[in-house]
């Protein structure tokens, strides 16, 4: 199934996987700060670490500032359209109030 992602979001797993592979380079290596191919590795380890925090960051103020944006239409949907909000309110708390019944 192919998924349509918009540019700035973040495919975690694939993040977390390329941490991964990089952080077991660094640890197979030889662990001799004198090694080139050591400090390299781990040159690399801390960019990946960087690069990762620095996506989900973005992700998570990415998801904050829809959910705000959701929460203001939703205001604002309510105070243009009280009867609106009211019935739709009315309806969802008598489906939870049924679902909660049947238990």
């Amino acid at each position: 199934m192919a998924r349509s992602t918009e540019p700035h979001e973040t495919h975690l797993d694939d993040d977390l996987t390329l941490l991964t592979e990089t952080l077991e380079e660094v640890l197979k290596s030889s662990g001799d700060p004198a090694d080139q191919k050591y400090v390299e590795l781990k040159a690399k380890a801390e960019q990946a670490l960087h690069e990762v925090k620095s996506r989900v960051s973005e992700a998570s103020d990415t998801y904050y500032y829809r959910a705000k944006q959701v929460a203001y239409r939703a205001d604002d949907y309510v105070h243009d359209k009280p009867w609106h909000g009211i019935g739709v309110g009315a309806t969802a708390g008598l489906i939870l109030g049924l679902l909660l019944a049947r238990r």
